[in-house]
Protein backbone atom coordinates (compact mmCIF):
# COMPACT_ATOMS: atom_id res chain seq x y z
CA UNK A 1 0.00 0.00 0.00
CA UNK A 2 1.11 3.60 -0.94
CA UNK A 3 1.97 5.54 1.68
CA UNK A 4 1.25 9.39 2.26
CA UNK A 5 4.62 10.02 1.87
CA UNK A 6 5.46 8.20 -1.18
CA UNK A 7 2.50 9.94 -2.66
CA UNK A 8 3.50 13.27 -1.91
CA UNK A 9 6.98 12.26 -3.29
CA UNK A 10 5.24 11.17 -6.33
CA UNK A 11 3.38 14.50 -6.85
CA UNK A 12 6.89 16.13 -6.66
CA UNK A 13 8.49 14.22 -9.19
CA UNK A 14 5.48 15.18 -11.31
CA UNK A 15 5.49 18.78 -11.10
CA UNK A 16 8.96 18.20 -11.23
CA UNK A 17 9.90 18.69 -14.85
CA UNK A 18 8.02 22.22 -15.62
CA UNK A 19 8.84 25.57 -16.00
CA UNK A 20 6.77 27.76 -13.27
CA UNK A 21 7.76 31.75 -12.55
CA UNK A 22 5.73 34.30 -11.09
CA UNK A 23 3.31 33.92 -14.07
CA UNK A 24 2.74 32.12 -16.65
CA UNK A 25 1.54 28.45 -18.05
CA UNK A 26 3.58 27.12 -16.29
CA UNK A 27 1.47 28.26 -12.71
CA UNK A 28 -1.41 26.95 -14.50
CA UNK A 29 -0.12 23.62 -15.50
CA UNK A 30 1.10 22.95 -11.98
CA UNK A 31 -2.20 23.76 -10.43
CA UNK A 32 -4.21 21.66 -13.10
CA UNK A 33 -1.81 18.50 -11.53
CA UNK A 34 -2.92 19.64 -8.22
CA UNK A 35 -6.48 20.27 -9.17
CA UNK A 36 -6.36 16.43 -9.50
CA UNK A 37 -5.77 16.43 -5.68
CA UNK A 38 -7.84 18.73 -4.59
CA UNK A 39 -11.15 21.21 -5.84
CA UNK A 40 -9.43 24.25 -7.07
CA UNK A 41 -10.70 27.98 -7.04
CA UNK A 42 -8.81 29.55 -9.72
CA UNK A 43 -8.03 33.51 -9.83
CA UNK A 44 -6.98 34.95 -12.94
CA UNK A 45 -5.51 38.51 -12.50
CA UNK A 46 -4.43 41.27 -15.40
CA UNK A 47 -1.58 42.21 -16.11
CA UNK A 48 -1.34 46.44 -14.59
CA UNK A 49 -3.61 45.39 -11.77
CA UNK A 50 -2.84 47.26 -8.90
CA UNK A 51 -2.06 45.76 -5.81
CA UNK A 52 -1.13 47.57 -2.82
CA UNK A 53 2.35 49.37 -3.58
CA UNK A 54 2.80 46.90 -6.56
CA UNK A 55 1.59 46.29 -10.14
CA UNK A 56 0.65 43.23 -11.82
CA UNK A 57 3.21 42.17 -14.13
CA UNK A 58 3.26 41.25 -17.55
CA UNK A 59 3.36 37.75 -18.31
CA UNK A 60 5.98 35.42 -19.57
CA UNK A 61 5.89 31.88 -21.02
CA UNK A 62 8.68 30.35 -23.12
CA UNK A 63 8.34 27.35 -25.70
CA UNK A 64 12.48 26.96 -26.07
CA UNK A 65 16.06 28.18 -25.34
CA UNK A 66 19.45 27.04 -26.10
CA UNK A 67 22.81 27.87 -26.95
CA UNK A 68 24.39 26.03 -29.82
CA UNK A 69 27.93 25.97 -30.87
CA UNK A 70 28.89 26.56 -34.62
CA UNK A 71 28.04 22.89 -35.30
CA UNK A 72 24.76 23.36 -34.33
CA UNK A 73 25.03 21.15 -31.44
CA UNK A 74 23.34 22.49 -28.22
CA UNK A 75 25.61 22.97 -25.56
CA UNK A 76 22.80 24.50 -23.05
CA UNK A 77 19.45 23.58 -23.75
CA UNK A 78 16.24 24.59 -21.81
CA UNK A 79 14.32 21.40 -22.68
CA UNK A 80 17.02 19.19 -20.55
CA UNK A 81 15.77 21.77 -17.66
CA UNK A 82 14.44 24.97 -17.00
CA UNK A 83 17.02 26.07 -14.44
CA UNK A 84 19.26 26.37 -17.28
CA UNK A 85 17.32 30.00 -18.39
CA UNK A 86 17.26 32.95 -16.12
CA UNK A 87 13.36 33.22 -15.16
CA UNK A 88 11.97 36.14 -17.34
CA UNK A 89 14.43 36.12 -20.17
CA UNK A 90 13.62 38.46 -22.95
CA UNK A 91 13.31 36.99 -26.44
CA UNK A 92 16.74 37.06 -28.34
CA UNK A 93 18.04 35.53 -31.27
CA UNK A 94 21.68 36.41 -31.97
CA UNK A 95 25.13 34.81 -33.18
CA UNK A 96 27.53 36.30 -30.78
CA UNK A 97 31.25 35.21 -29.47
CA UNK A 98 31.86 33.75 -26.14
CA UNK A 99 33.70 36.63 -24.89
CA UNK A 100 30.38 38.69 -24.96
CA UNK A 101 28.29 35.56 -24.24
CA UNK A 102 29.58 35.38 -20.81
CA UNK A 103 28.12 38.71 -19.79
CA UNK A 104 24.56 36.85 -19.71
CA UNK A 105 26.01 33.12 -18.25
CA UNK A 106 25.60 32.31 -14.54
CA UNK A 107 27.57 29.48 -12.67
CA UNK A 108 28.51 28.11 -9.40
CA UNK A 109 32.17 27.72 -9.43
CA UNK A 110 32.12 26.03 -6.00
CA UNK A 111 29.88 23.64 -6.94
CA UNK A 112 30.75 23.40 -10.31
CA UNK A 113 28.47 20.18 -11.59
CA UNK A 114 25.44 22.37 -10.39
CA UNK A 115 23.06 24.82 -12.72
CA UNK A 116 22.22 27.76 -10.30
CA UNK A 117 18.38 29.51 -10.14
CA UNK A 118 18.08 32.92 -11.20
CA UNK A 119 15.85 35.46 -12.26
CA UNK A 120 15.13 38.89 -13.74
CA UNK A 121 11.48 39.90 -12.72
CA UNK A 122 11.15 43.29 -12.67
CA UNK A 123 14.19 44.34 -15.14
CA UNK A 124 14.59 43.28 -18.52
CA UNK A 125 17.32 40.89 -19.46
CA UNK A 126 17.76 37.56 -20.83
CA UNK A 127 20.63 35.11 -19.98
CA UNK A 128 21.49 31.16 -19.22
CA UNK A 129 22.60 29.52 -15.88
CA UNK A 130 24.91 26.55 -16.82
CA UNK A 131 27.60 24.69 -14.97
CA UNK A 132 30.93 25.68 -14.02
CA UNK A 133 32.31 22.68 -16.23
CA UNK A 134 29.78 22.93 -19.14
CA UNK A 135 31.12 27.22 -19.29
CA UNK A 136 34.70 25.99 -18.79
CA UNK A 137 34.55 23.20 -21.36
CA UNK A 138 33.25 26.16 -23.97
CA UNK A 139 36.00 26.58 -26.66
CA UNK A 140 36.17 30.31 -28.00
CA UNK A 141 34.46 31.29 -31.08
CA UNK A 142 30.63 32.09 -32.10
CA UNK A 143 27.69 30.68 -30.22
CA UNK A 144 23.91 30.98 -31.82
CA UNK A 145 22.09 32.24 -28.78
CA UNK A 146 17.73 31.81 -28.87
CA UNK A 147 15.12 32.37 -26.09
CA UNK A 148 12.03 31.80 -27.69
CA UNK A 149 9.86 33.20 -24.95
CA UNK A 150 7.31 36.10 -24.59
CA UNK A 151 6.80 38.88 -22.19
CA UNK A 152 3.19 40.36 -22.91
CA UNK A 153 -0.09 41.12 -21.06
CA UNK A 154 -1.81 38.59 -19.70
CA UNK A 155 -2.72 37.67 -15.97
CA UNK A 156 -1.48 36.56 -12.81
CA UNK A 157 -2.68 33.40 -11.82
CA UNK A 158 -3.29 31.60 -8.36
CA UNK A 159 -5.87 28.99 -6.57
CA UNK A 160 -7.18 28.74 -3.44
CA UNK A 161 -8.71 25.79 -1.70
CA UNK A 162 -11.10 25.90 1.15
CA UNK A 163 -12.12 23.12 3.70
CA UNK A 164 -15.01 24.31 5.56
CA UNK A 165 -15.20 24.35 9.75
CA UNK A 166 -17.59 25.36 12.14
CA UNK A 167 -16.98 28.58 12.18
CA UNK A 168 -16.11 31.09 9.29
CA UNK A 169 -13.18 31.57 10.90
CA UNK A 170 -9.87 31.05 9.35
CA UNK A 171 -6.68 29.63 9.14
CA UNK A 172 -4.74 30.30 6.25
CA UNK A 173 -2.04 27.85 4.67
CA UNK A 174 0.18 29.52 2.01
CA UNK A 175 2.88 28.01 -0.38
CA UNK A 176 4.58 29.57 -3.48
CA UNK A 177 4.03 27.84 -6.85
CA UNK A 178 6.72 30.13 -8.81
CA UNK A 179 9.89 28.08 -9.05
CA UNK A 180 10.55 26.23 -11.63
CA UNK A 181 12.43 22.43 -11.20
CA UNK A 182 13.55 22.85 -7.19
CA UNK A 183 12.21 20.09 -5.46
CA UNK A 184 12.44 21.21 -1.68
CA UNK A 185 12.00 24.81 -2.48
CA UNK A 186 9.04 24.37 -3.17
CA UNK A 187 7.36 21.57 -4.53
CA UNK A 188 7.90 19.65 -1.29
CA UNK A 189 5.58 22.51 0.43
CA UNK A 190 3.12 22.30 -2.63
CA UNK A 191 2.93 18.96 -1.91
CA UNK A 192 2.49 18.49 2.12
CA UNK A 193 0.05 21.69 1.88
CA UNK A 194 -2.15 19.51 -0.77
CA UNK A 195 -2.47 16.50 1.73
CA UNK A 196 -2.65 18.42 4.46
CA UNK A 197 -5.58 19.75 2.68
CA UNK A 198 -7.52 16.32 1.98
CA UNK A 199 -6.36 15.50 5.39
CA UNK A 200 -8.19 17.89 7.08
CA UNK A 201 -11.64 17.55 4.55
CA UNK A 202 -11.55 13.77 6.35
CA UNK A 203 -12.35 15.74 9.44
CA UNK A 204 -14.65 18.25 10.67
CA UNK A 205 -12.95 21.04 11.78
CA UNK A 206 -13.26 23.70 13.77
CA UNK A 207 -11.97 26.74 12.00
CA UNK A 208 -12.20 27.18 8.14
CA UNK A 209 -9.31 26.48 6.44
CA UNK A 210 -8.01 28.23 3.16
CA UNK A 211 -4.89 26.59 1.37
CA UNK A 212 -3.64 29.84 -1.05
CA UNK A 213 -1.14 28.31 -3.72
CA UNK A 214 0.22 31.43 -5.40
CA UNK A 215 3.42 32.73 -6.67
CA UNK A 216 5.83 34.25 -3.97
CA UNK A 217 5.53 37.77 -2.83
CA UNK A 218 3.70 39.37 -5.60
CA UNK A 219 1.34 36.36 -5.17
CA UNK A 220 0.89 36.94 -1.01
CA UNK A 221 0.43 40.43 -1.50
CA UNK A 222 -2.37 40.28 -4.62
CA UNK A 223 -4.27 37.93 -2.65
CA UNK A 224 -3.89 40.27 0.30
CA UNK A 225 -5.24 43.42 -1.86
CA UNK A 226 -8.22 41.38 -3.34
CA UNK A 227 -9.02 40.14 0.64
CA UNK A 228 -8.80 43.30 2.26
CA UNK A 229 -12.71 43.26 3.16
CA UNK A 230 -12.20 39.89 4.90
CA UNK A 231 -8.75 39.94 6.55
CA UNK A 232 -10.23 40.08 10.20
CA UNK A 233 -11.58 36.68 9.39
CA UNK A 234 -7.80 35.40 9.33
CA UNK A 235 -7.18 34.26 13.17
CA UNK A 236 -4.30 32.14 12.35
CA UNK A 237 -2.00 31.23 9.96
CA UNK A 238 1.53 28.64 8.03
CA UNK A 239 3.13 29.29 5.68
CA UNK A 240 4.90 26.18 4.31
CA UNK A 241 8.39 26.19 2.28
CA UNK A 242 11.49 23.63 2.08
CA UNK A 243 9.23 20.98 3.76
CA UNK A 244 11.01 17.55 1.96
CA UNK A 245 14.79 18.04 3.45
CA UNK A 246 16.45 15.83 5.76
CA UNK A 247 17.03 18.50 8.09
CA UNK A 248 15.38 18.99 11.65
CA UNK A 249 12.40 21.02 11.43
CA UNK A 250 12.26 24.91 11.98
CA UNK A 251 9.71 26.85 12.74
CA UNK A 252 9.92 31.00 12.39
CA UNK A 253 7.24 32.85 14.68
CA UNK A 254 4.95 35.70 13.35
CA UNK A 255 6.23 38.70 13.68
CA UNK A 256 3.81 39.32 16.82
CA UNK A 257 6.00 36.38 17.97
CA UNK A 258 3.42 35.89 20.71
CA UNK A 259 0.41 34.88 18.33
CA UNK A 260 -2.09 31.35 19.03
CA UNK A 261 -0.23 29.45 16.46
CA UNK A 262 3.43 30.86 17.76
CA UNK A 263 2.52 29.44 20.68
CA UNK A 264 1.02 25.73 19.51
CA UNK A 265 4.06 25.13 17.15
CA UNK A 266 6.40 25.94 19.87
CA UNK A 267 3.90 23.61 22.19
CA UNK A 268 3.99 20.47 19.59
CA UNK A 269 7.19 20.69 18.60
CA UNK A 270 8.49 20.25 21.83
CA UNK A 271 6.22 17.99 23.00
CA UNK A 272 6.78 15.55 20.42
CA UNK A 273 10.15 15.47 21.27
CA UNK A 274 11.55 15.76 17.56
CA UNK A 275 14.61 17.77 16.88
CA UNK A 276 13.51 21.37 16.11
CA UNK A 277 14.73 24.82 16.44
CA UNK A 278 12.05 28.14 16.79
CA UNK A 279 13.21 31.10 15.59
CA UNK A 280 12.51 34.75 15.82
CA UNK A 281 10.73 36.69 12.87
CA UNK A 282 12.64 38.84 10.48
CA UNK A 283 11.23 40.84 8.07
CA UNK A 284 12.77 38.22 5.13
CA UNK A 285 12.16 34.71 3.75
CA UNK A 286 9.27 33.53 2.59
CA UNK A 287 5.58 35.49 2.45
CA UNK A 288 4.57 35.27 6.06
CA UNK A 289 6.67 38.78 5.70
CA UNK A 290 3.74 39.77 3.72
CA UNK A 291 1.01 38.69 5.64
CA UNK A 292 2.67 39.71 8.96
CA UNK A 293 3.21 43.26 7.42
CA UNK A 294 1.84 45.64 9.94
CA UNK A 295 -0.78 46.62 8.26
CA UNK A 296 -2.17 43.30 8.61
CA UNK A 297 -0.40 41.94 11.36
CA UNK A 298 -1.93 38.44 10.98
CA UNK A 299 -1.03 35.50 13.23
CA UNK A 300 1.00 33.52 10.35
CA UNK A 301 4.46 32.02 10.90
CA UNK A 302 6.80 29.61 8.98
CA UNK A 303 7.69 25.84 9.11
CA UNK A 304 10.10 24.38 7.04
CA UNK A 305 12.76 21.79 7.63
CA UNK A 306 16.24 23.39 6.76
CA UNK A 307 14.89 26.81 6.08
CA UNK A 308 15.73 28.63 2.62
CA UNK A 309 19.50 29.32 1.93
CA UNK A 310 20.64 27.02 4.66
CA UNK A 311 21.39 23.96 2.75
CA UNK A 312 23.82 24.42 -0.64
CA UNK A 313 21.30 22.70 -2.39
CA UNK A 314 19.15 25.90 -2.46
CA UNK A 315 18.53 27.13 -5.79
CA UNK A 316 20.58 24.68 -7.54
CA UNK A 317 20.05 21.94 -9.99
CA UNK A 318 20.57 20.21 -6.68
CA UNK A 319 17.35 20.47 -5.29
CA UNK A 320 15.90 17.80 -7.31
CA UNK A 321 13.56 14.86 -6.25
CA UNK A 322 16.49 12.67 -4.66
CA UNK A 323 17.16 15.98 -2.24
CA UNK A 324 14.00 14.89 -0.94
CA UNK A 325 12.07 12.00 0.72
CA UNK A 326 8.82 10.69 1.54
CA UNK A 327 10.07 10.17 5.54
CA UNK A 328 10.73 13.86 5.83
CA UNK A 329 7.54 15.16 3.97
CA UNK A 330 5.44 12.65 5.94
CA UNK A 331 7.04 14.08 9.36
CA UNK A 332 6.32 17.75 8.19
CA UNK A 333 2.76 16.71 7.47
CA UNK A 334 2.45 15.02 10.85
CA UNK A 335 3.58 18.19 12.48
CA UNK A 336 0.91 20.15 10.74
CA UNK A 337 -1.59 17.93 11.58
CA UNK A 338 -0.48 17.55 15.25
CA UNK A 339 -0.52 21.52 15.31
CA UNK A 340 -4.14 22.00 13.61
CA UNK A 341 -5.42 19.53 16.20
CA UNK A 342 -4.08 21.40 18.89
CA UNK A 343 -5.34 25.06 17.40
CA UNK A 344 -9.11 23.54 16.62
CA UNK A 345 -9.56 22.30 20.11
CA UNK A 346 -7.86 25.36 22.41
CA UNK A 347 -11.16 26.79 23.31
CA UNK A 348 -11.84 28.85 26.60
CA UNK A 349 -13.87 27.42 29.30
CA UNK A 350 -15.97 28.60 32.52
CA UNK A 351 -16.46 27.00 35.44
CA UNK A 352 -20.35 26.48 35.82
CA UNK A 353 -19.52 25.05 39.94
CA UNK A 354 -16.62 27.59 40.65
CA UNK A 355 -16.96 27.67 44.28
CA UNK A 356 -15.00 24.83 45.65
CA UNK A 357 -14.22 21.59 44.19
CA UNK A 358 -17.46 20.19 42.36
CA UNK A 359 -18.16 16.18 43.30
CA UNK A 360 -15.97 13.95 40.37
CA UNK A 361 -17.20 10.92 41.74
CA UNK A 362 -21.25 11.79 41.90
CA UNK A 363 -20.93 12.46 38.83
CA UNK A 364 -19.41 9.39 37.48
CA UNK A 365 -16.25 11.25 36.09
CA UNK A 366 -13.84 9.03 38.50
CA UNK A 367 -15.36 5.68 38.00
CA UNK A 368 -14.50 6.73 34.23
CA UNK A 369 -11.11 6.88 34.83
CA UNK A 370 -11.22 3.14 36.24
CA UNK A 371 -8.38 0.90 35.09
CA UNK A 372 -7.24 3.03 33.08
CA UNK A 373 -3.56 3.63 33.01
CA UNK A 374 -3.12 6.95 33.04
CA UNK A 375 -5.69 7.27 35.58
CA UNK A 376 -3.91 9.87 37.84
CA UNK A 377 -2.72 12.56 34.41
CA UNK A 378 -6.68 12.34 33.76
CA UNK A 379 -8.06 13.01 37.01
CA UNK A 380 -5.03 15.86 37.05
CA UNK A 381 -5.74 17.10 34.02
CA UNK A 382 -10.00 17.58 35.29
CA UNK A 383 -8.88 19.63 38.25
CA UNK A 384 -6.37 21.44 36.33
CA UNK A 385 -9.48 22.46 33.61
CA UNK A 386 -11.63 23.09 36.25
CA UNK A 387 -9.36 25.52 38.21
CA UNK A 388 -8.32 27.58 35.28
CA UNK A 389 -11.74 28.17 33.33
CA UNK A 390 -12.53 31.43 34.17
CA UNK A 391 -13.09 32.65 30.27
CA UNK A 392 -9.01 33.71 30.66
CA UNK A 393 -7.33 30.98 30.09
CA UNK A 394 -7.29 28.19 27.21
CA UNK A 395 -6.85 24.53 27.09
CA UNK A 396 -3.19 25.54 25.94
CA UNK A 397 -2.34 27.17 28.97
CA UNK A 398 -3.64 24.35 30.78
CA UNK A 399 -1.37 21.67 29.18
CA UNK A 400 2.02 24.17 29.45
CA UNK A 401 1.46 25.02 32.89
CA UNK A 402 0.40 21.86 34.25
CA UNK A 403 3.06 19.91 32.07
CA UNK A 404 0.53 17.52 30.95
CA UNK A 405 -0.07 16.50 27.49
CA UNK A 406 -2.43 18.29 25.37
CA UNK A 407 -4.58 15.24 24.68
CA UNK A 408 -4.98 14.24 27.64
CA UNK A 409 -6.07 17.85 28.98
CA UNK A 410 -8.54 18.09 25.79
CA UNK A 411 -10.08 15.02 27.00
CA UNK A 412 -11.00 16.18 30.19
CA UNK A 413 -12.23 19.05 29.20
CA UNK A 414 -14.88 17.09 26.79
CA UNK A 415 -15.42 15.07 29.95
CA UNK A 416 -16.36 17.93 32.19
CA UNK A 417 -18.32 19.69 29.04
CA UNK A 418 -20.57 16.54 29.06
CA UNK A 419 -20.92 16.37 32.75
CA UNK A 420 -22.16 20.08 32.79
CA UNK A 421 -19.20 21.39 34.84
CA UNK A 422 -18.00 24.11 32.26
CA UNK A 423 -19.15 26.14 28.93
CA UNK A 424 -17.68 27.35 26.26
Amino acid sequence: MTTAGEEMHALVERLYPLCRSITGDGVRATLEIVGEYLPLQVHEVPTGTQVLDWTVPQEWNIRDAYIADAGGKRVVDFAASSLHVLGYSVPVSQTMPLSELRGHLHTLPDHPTWVPYRTSYYKPEWGFCLSQDTLDALPDGDYEVCVDSTLADGHLTYAEHVVPGQVADEVIVSCHVCHPSLANDNLAGIAVATFLARALAEQKPYYTYRFIFAPGTIGAITWLARNAERIDRVKHGLVLACAGDSGQLTYKQSRRGDAEIDRVMRHVLTASERPHSVNEFTPYGYDERQFCSPGFDLGVGSLSRTPYAGYPEYHTSADNPDFVSPEAMADTLAVCREAFAVLDRNRRYVNLSPYGEPQLGRRGLYDSLGGRSDAREAQMAMLWVLSLSDGEHGLLDVAERSGLPFDTVAAAADALHGAGLIKA
